[in-house]
């Protein structure tokens, strides 16, 4: 739907002083998060005349007053900003008073070229969870809430620019309070588009032996777990596998179910209490738990706990792999001292589920229902592992809530890149002059169907983010996947493809994570990975930089099995 530009009146105070006009520039992930409408109601927070707009380089804005409201202005563009924006800087410059007397939120100039960038999906704010609680409220119990600061973003667009059309809300015409909230620049909601409620948007569904089982489908959701049966449930990226996380019983039927015989799950707990109850929590800990991204983390078991999880979640494991309610869904089914097992739903060495006939017909014989809305998930995304180290958090997958933000490179010129990855757990990606854009986790590409999403995902990055690479990397190893299709593209697309020893890409990640250009004693244990010499290496000591490295050390190679090596 085309932009309107939006005004309201403000009286500009300039007691104490002159009016002052100065022109603001505002960097960082500020498009998309509600950005814009926050600073129309901090302009008439501060009796501020002007406008503000989204352009190339992230949000334009002229604001006219005294001197000492644009002082605090300009300090609050930073530091009260929406929790889900990320404001790298704010400049500005004086320029001429022009005696407006509104403040406006402009269209986007025509013809401009956004430095296109897509947000991930946001946990459910505070606000949103207030209202799903409230019994006064219109979005009581609605499992699909959200407004500007949270909810599904990157899991359901189709193209860009981010607009309602180009989603899979785009089936869901909005009613007209939901309209209402749309249209006002000074509601949270203000240009949200999975705005929706319940007299609107999407809805869920139990599914029981193939047919949909009548009633309060959360409500019985919620009695399968109970009687320590196994849930599937359709969230943000993908379908989940739930059960009683403190259930022995419920917790083998799952690992059976779903031939998993020892691998640590994740479990969700209700709440913050629950979390203290079951693990040790540092404050760091839990600022992860409850940011924006809301990941996985991992929390060192209390070996007090009254109610611990069943031992077969994390067999002879002291960790336990903890996340929060993140999507309103998982506030309606567990409650406050909760605990449920809450691991990705996907067949053996393939990638998480996320349509809904490959989940129905795949989760029959795994899961006792299947609890499943009518809003398309355009892109699975896996749920991201947190842990805290020595020198702060350490991010051991990258999805949800992360993906596809970019990463900051220490060089902004140079050549579009696309770095194919490795063959385990992997991710690529995709360079934009000083921007990175790692994707969200594929994982394991070993079979068909991962090589499929992983090629799908990639050419949608390319779409997304209007990159053409024009260098293609790939891992030395001459049998990866990975690589055999980026070859096929690069004899394809008549692009260059350059190979990078496996050992050396883990060290210049970190050097570029860093933005160091130093040459570095480089200590790489992850695993074998293949060498110059067309041998397997493992236990590397490189001393390397971005560009290239020197082989000093490595530990003396043993014969085994591939299983073995995995391990």
């Amino acid at each position: 739907m085309p932009e309107m530009a939006y005004a309201a009146h403000t009286a500009v105070h300039t007691e104490g002083g002159a009016a002052e006009r100065r022109a603001f520039r505002v960097s960082g992930i500020v498009q998309g998060v509600g950005y814009r409408p926050f600073v129309y109601r901090l302009a008439e927070e501060y009796a501020l005349s002007g406008w503000v707009l989204n352009d190339s380089a992230g949000v334009g804005i002229e604001a006219e007053g005294t001197a000492a409201a644009l002082d605090a202005f300009a300090v609050a563009l930073a530091d009260d900003a929406p929790r889900a924006a990320v404001v790298t800087a704010v400049t500005w410059q004086t320029v001429m008073p022009c005696g407006e007397r509104t403040f406006r939120i402009l269209p986007s100039p025509a013809g401009t070229r956004a430095a296109t960038l897509v947000s991930p999906d946001l946990a459910v704010c505070a606000d949103c969870r207030r209202e799903i609680l409230s019994a006064a409220d219109r979005r009581y119990g609605y499992a699909f809430t959200n407004c500007t600061n949270c909810g599904p973003r990157y899991s359901i667009i189709r193209g860009v620019p981010y607009d309602r059309p180009l989603t899979s809300m785009a089936v869901f015409p909005m009613c007209p309070a939901c309209q209402c909230e749309y249209d006002d620049p000074r509601d949270r909601r203000f240009h949200a588009q999975p705005n929706a409620c319940a007299a609107c948007g999407p809805a869920y569904r139990l599914l029981v032996n193939g047919g949909v089982q009548a009633g309060d489908p959360l409500a019985a959701a919620r009695r399968v777990v109970a009687e320590g049966g196994i849930l599937a449930v359709k969230g943000i990226g993908g379908y989940h596998l739930a059960c009683d996380a403190r259930s022995e019983t419920a917790v083998a039927r799952l690992r059976r179910r779903k031939h998993r015989e020892a691998k640590a799950l994740a479990v969700m707990a209700g709440s913050l209490a629950a979390v203290r109850a079951l693990c040790l929590l540092s404050a760091e800990e839990e600022r992860l738990l409850t940011s924006p991204a809301a990941p996985i983390v991992l929390l060192a078991r209390r070996t007090d706990a009254v109610r611990p999880a069943a031992e077969s979640v994390a067999p002879g494991n002291a960790y336990l792999g903890v996340m929060l309610p993140y999507a309103p869904v998982h506030l309606l089914l567990l409650g406050a001292d909760d605990l449920w097992v809450m691991t990705s739903a996907n067949l053996s060495g393939e990638p998480i589920l996320y349509r809904d006939a490959e989940a129905e017909e795949g989760l029959a014989e795994i899961a006792d229902a299947i609890l499943v809305h009518n809003r398309e998930i355009v892109h699975r995304v896996d749920d991201s592992v947190v842990r805290i180290g020595a020198g702060g958090p350490q991010i051991l997958r990258r999805s949800r809530g992360y993906a596809p933000a970019p990463l900051a490179l220490p060089f902004a010129d140079g050549q579009s890149v696309l770095a194919g990855g490795a063959e385990l757990k992997n991710t690529f990606c995709l360079t934009r002059g000083g921007e990175a854009f790692l994707s969200e986790h594929i994982g394991d590409l070993t079979n068909a169907a991962a090589l499929a999403s992983y090629a799908e995902t990639m050419a949608q990055y390319e779409q997304f983010f209007e990159v053409k690479p024009e260098v293609l990397a790939a891992d030395l190893h001459p049998a990866y996947l990975s690589g055999r299709h980026l070859a096929a593209r690069a004899a394809q697309d008549g692009l260059p493809l350059v190979r990078v020893q496996h050992h050396h890409a883990h060290i210049a990640a970190v050097l570029a994570e860093h933005g160091c250009h130093a040459r570095v004693l480089g200590v790489a244990l992850d695993g074998t990975g293949w060498g110059d010499d067309g041998t397997a290496w493992g236990g590397e000591f490189l001393a390397a930089d971005l560009a290239g490295y020197e082989r000093l050390a490595h530990f003396v190679p043993r014969r085994r099995s591939r299983a073995a090596t995995a391990r």
